[in-house]
């Protein structure tokens, strides 16, 4: 065999070799915790992760997260997959502080965490991305609440997730704080439902038998919301009591019309499953363990995002869904 024939074929068996180990070559894994799986606005964001896998290319999306809306659901989990080594987690945590120390044990193994929509503890996370501004938030809630009021003027009842819920409990916060921009609205309590159907459910009957005088239901919870109007539904009170707060256009467009509510908001959480998956592949590719207020990560579609003080970063604002834009949105998601 000639010399030139020889080292052609020398060089085919590399190419061969590296083209070999090209295709062998593993996938980012990012693990997407969600608090509860069979909840309609996660599968969402998880169609949102899986968007963001596509583009991305070699990335895989591992979509999970307990039965039931717990910490010790979410840990059981977590626990899982720092055994199985994933390169980051994005999780919605149901507890800000138990879900810290199996987090930062995570980190300290090189995976890379943030957290999303409900966040972990600052020792739990390299940075949280909110889906809109805390303040933005509570303030829309009392907005959409004014508007159902007649004159604006009304008491109003709040129907939470979890008691321990990060988000859930900071909208609560900020409509508190926003509270001398409605002086007609008056919050006579609030409930919890666990972000459940049925105990949210329960939860809103009860309160409308307690607390006759409510003329308005906030719930900042996709779960609770839908749970609420049914609720108002069968105690024969729609148009009496109206519902609002955060939830899905797919899953509210039957409230909208049949009047137990007028109006609510959300953002898209195909968004924000998207850009949460492009974040934790942005700490994957640059070995990113800290980032600092200022500094801009790339989210594909979504543009840059700034972080901000606390390592937290917002999305964007959230959007009002009412009878003149159900129908189109209730289609996509």
């Amino acid at each position: 065999m000639s010399l030139m024939k020889t080292l052609a074929l020398s060089a085919a068996f590399a190419v061969a070799l590296m083209g070999g180990a090209a295709s062998a070559q593993e996938p980012t894994r990012i693990a997407l915790v969600v608090k509860s799986l069979g909840n309609g606005f996660f599968d969402a964001a998880n169609k949102g992760a899986e968007e963001a896998a596509k583009e991305l290319g070699n990335t895989e999306i591992i979509y999970t997260g307990p039965t039931t809306t717990t910490a010790e659901g979410q840990i059981e989990v977590l626990n899982s997959l720092v055994s199985q080594r994933v390169d980051a987690i994005a999780v919605s945590a149901n507890d800000p502080d138990a879900l810290a120390p199996v987090l930062k044990r995570a980190m300290d193994r090189g995976i890379k965490v943030i957290s999303w929509d409900s966040g972990v503890a600052p020792e739990g996370r390299i940075m949280h991305l909110n889906p809109s501004s805390n303040a933005l938030i509570g303030e829309t809630c009392l907005k959409l609440a004014a508007a159902a009021l007649p004159e604006g003027k009304g008491d109003v009842a709040i129907l939470s997730a979890t008691a321990t819920s990060t988000n859930q409990n900071v909208w609560i916060e900020e409509m508190k704080k926003a509270l001398p921009n409605y002086p007609g609205i008056n919050i006579v309590t609030t409930v919890y439902g666990d972000d459940l159907s049925d105990k949210s459910y329960r939860e809103a009957t009860a309160l409308l038998q307690a607390h006759p005088e409510v003329k308005v239901i906030i719930a900042p919870t996709s779960v609770g919301i839908v749970a609420a109007a049914q609720a108002v539904a069968d105690a024969g009170k729609t148009g009496q009591v109206f519902v609002t707060g955060l939830g899905l256009p797919s899953e509210m467009a039957g409230a909208i019309k049949a009047g137990t509510s007028k109006s609510f908001a959300i953002w898209n959480p195909i968004d924000l499953g998207y850009s949460a998956a492009m974040l934790a592949h942005d700490l994957v590719e640059g070995d990113i363990t800290k980032v600092e207020p200022g500094q801009k990560l790339k989210a594909g579609r979504m543009g840059e995002i700034t972080v901000g003080e606390g390592a937290e970063a917002a999305m964007s604002e959230p959007f009002t869904y009412d009878a003149s834009n159900i129908d189109e949105f209730s289609k996509i998601f």
